[in-house]
């Protein structure tokens, strides 16, 4: 028998923008909410730290975009795509949301202060524990299992119940991955087409008030600043050519991204500020979202979208709210051991409508990307008309067809 203290309507593992997100909402709806994180914050963690003018209304609604604008972020006014040869085409920000510039913000920095106010919201949060299992009850889920993160953090596991469980720990899906039906034993046997790396770094010469996109032959990266005088480069390119260059990120962003010709400008004289991050991907576009009765997941465990789109904050902020307002209006049945029928349905269905199209659309950007000239050939198609771009811009955004997903009343 658990003990009161370990019972919560909802248990969210992943305490990343989707998480504490979903966690914040679902506390202020008077859920009792269970957070839990396997790293202890504030900490890096790889990400363009982009973070567009649309998501400034997800930090109203969640009682933190005073905070978030107080950092001491970048203001960024546009982005720029640049060619390997140097063309290039912009976006402004404002095409987003009249008057509103995105924002540079490290996710340190970020995901700290959502952090921060989930504790003040009430929700219960513990760091440092890894979410190793979950628990069923008669082919529900019914909470989950975590053990201390590091050999040092002590022994032995602790179970929570919960009514909903929510797997937000991105692309591991470190809950879904046990239910995930026929997935795991291809993945292992499947080698990764891409590596992300991310640095800080001090002296790059990226434009003032730009976020700069670069193209390059097997993949693509960003550069924009954060706080503290600081630049943020992320970028994707093949395994071919990480294994190529020893795996060395310093190689690897001379001999291929700094084939870009913009990219060699800004690059020359940048040092890294920060350790170097990496991780494999292996895919992109939507997951299961309800693996199982009971499990729903959001943000990048549920679909990881083209980073140079610049949608990823704002998706895993949406799709924090979007489950988080839909588990508020099954919570009260949901208690009372109602079906997940409903939950599921609903949940599936508002998905789709806010995110399909965008997915559709950035996975056929990036395929258009890593095709041998044809991202020069797009930028110097889209230059001319400012139209073009933004209707293209605008096709990685919510449709202003979807309404925003309200509480329950």
């Amino acid at each position: 028998m658990l003990a009161t203290a370990n019972i919560f309507d909802v248990a969210i593992a992943g305490a990343g923008p989707a998480g504490t997100s979903a966690a914040i909402q679902l506390a202020m709806d008077g859920a009792r909410v269970l957070l839990v994180e396997e790293k202890r914050f504030p900490r890096p963690k790889l990400c363009g730290e982009f973070i567009s003018p649309e998501c400034l209304a997800h930090f109203q609604r969640l009682g933190v975009r005073d905070q978030m604008l107080s950092a001491g972020g970048t203001s960024l006014a546009q982005t720029v795509f640049y060619s390997r040869r140097g063309h290039s085409v912009d976006v402004p920000s404002e095409w987003f949301k009249s008057g509103t510039n995105a924002l540079g913000l490290s996710r340190s920095e970020m995901d700290f202060k959502l952090l921060d106010r989930a504790k003040s919201a009430g929700v219960v949060v513990i760091e440092g524990v890894h979410a190793a299992g979950l628990i069923r009850e008669r082919e529900r889920v019914s909470g989950i299992r975590v053990k201390p993160a590091h050999a040092n953090g002590g022994s032995g596991s602790n179970d929570y119940s919960a009514v909903v469980t929510i797997d937000a720990t991105g692309r591991a899906r470190s809950l879904a991955r046990h239910v995930d039906k026929g997935t795991a034993a291809l993945k292992k046997r499947e080698r990764p087409k891409l590596v992300a790396f991310k640095v800080h770094l001090e002296k790059a010469r990226v434009a003032a008030g730009a976020c700069e996109i670069y193209f390059y032959r097997g993949g693509y990266g960003g550069l924009s600043g954060v706080e503290g005088g600081i630049s943020n480069l992320c970028f994707i390119v093949s395994a071919d050519d990480v294994r190529r260059y020893s795996s060395d990120p310093e190689i690897v962003m001379r001999e291929v991204v700094m084939k870009n010709a913009r990219a060699a400008q800004t690059l020359n004289a940048a040092s890294a500020s920060t350790p170097w991050l990496s991780v494999s991907l292996e895919g992109f576009g939507k997951r299961e979202l309800a693996p199982a009765d009971g499990l729903l997941t959001v943000g990048d465990a549920a679909a990881f979208i083209d980073p140079f789109t610049g949608s990823g904050m704002l998706m895993a902020l949406e799709s924090g709210q979007v489950a988080a307002q839909t588990v508020a209006g099954h919570l009260p049945a949901l208690r009372s051991g109602g079906s997940f029928d409903l939950l599921t349905k609903q949940y599936r269905s508002e998905y789709a409508t806010r995110f399909n199209s965008r997915l559709q659309v950035s996975g056929f950007l990036r395929r258009a990307a890593f095709v041998p000239g044809l991202a020069e050939a797009a930028i110097l198609l889209c230059g001319p008309s400012a139209r073009l771009r933004r209707k293209l811009a605008r096709a990685t955004r919510p449709s202003a067809k979807v309404r925003p997903t309200t509480s329950p009343s």
